[in-house]
């Protein structure tokens, strides 16, 4: 397969919230262990599935919260609440700030390779704000030409119509578009389409040092 665009996942593949847990509390107002944090952390990060502590009368809501910004802040308070938080906006807005997302260490290697191969970059989120600012902080903003996110499209993977918005974006057709993500559910719908699909794991930023562009290397892409 020739590759001549690039379609990058966000949360767990090129950046991952890795947000200041010292301040989080239970609703005993004690500081939460690392055992817990690192749980409520996962159910804020999840890409598939309903997390643990989602009220019952909202569970039907779920699958809406990356298309509604005002939806997506009253479900993750009610998780984190239901997790045992109990400052819970203390970590929300953590979550919707770019100081705690941090980049993979070949973030910026693998962007700015394809770029240099003058390939385009469309960024396929599932989230509910703009991410723009996270590639800012990390100087990486200028080698990715479109930003396609659920929120502003109306739709969320793994409908494949986010990443037909992406491809059409980017002016390649699917079967010359790579796909590197962390969620065979959700990014690896992108096949459907034509597309190559590659997986990541969305580990903590220490633990992967060079999983993007050892993918990309697969494509000739250096």
């Amino acid at each position: 397969m020739t590759v001549r665009g690039v379609l990058f996942d966000f949360s767990g593949t090129l950046f991952r919230f890795e947000p200041e847990l010292e301040g989080l509390v239970g609703h005993d107002g004690e500081t939460l262990d690392g055992e817990a944090q690192a749980e409520v952390v996962r159910r804020m990060t999840a890409p598939v599935g309903r997390p643990g502590g989602l009220p019952e009368r909202l569970r039907d809501e779920w699958g809406r919260r990356d298309l509604d910004p005002p939806l997506h802040r009253e479900l993750y308070l009610a998780v984190l609440r239901g997790s045992g938080v109990g400052n819970p906006e203390y970590l929300y807005e953590q979550l919707l700030s770019a100081e705690a997302w941090r980049p993979f260490p070949d973030t910026e290697a693998a962007l700015t390779a394809v770029a240099a191969a003058g390939m385009p970059i469309a960024v396929v989120s599932n989230i509910a704000w703009d991410i723009r600012p996270v590639f800012k902080r990390a100087g990486v903003a200028e080698q990715v030409t479109e930003f396609v996110l659920s929120y502003a499209e109306g739709a969320v993977k793994p409908d494949p119509r986010l990443f037909d918005i992406a491809c059409r974006r980017i002016g390649i057709t699917p079967g010359e578009v790579l796909m590197i993500g962390d969620s065979d559910e959700a990014d690896g719908a992108a096949a459907e389409l034509g597309c190559a699909v590659t997986l990541v794991e969305p580990v903590p930023v220490g633990q992967r040092p060079c999983a993007l562009v050892d993918a990309l290397a697969e494509y000739g892409i250096r």
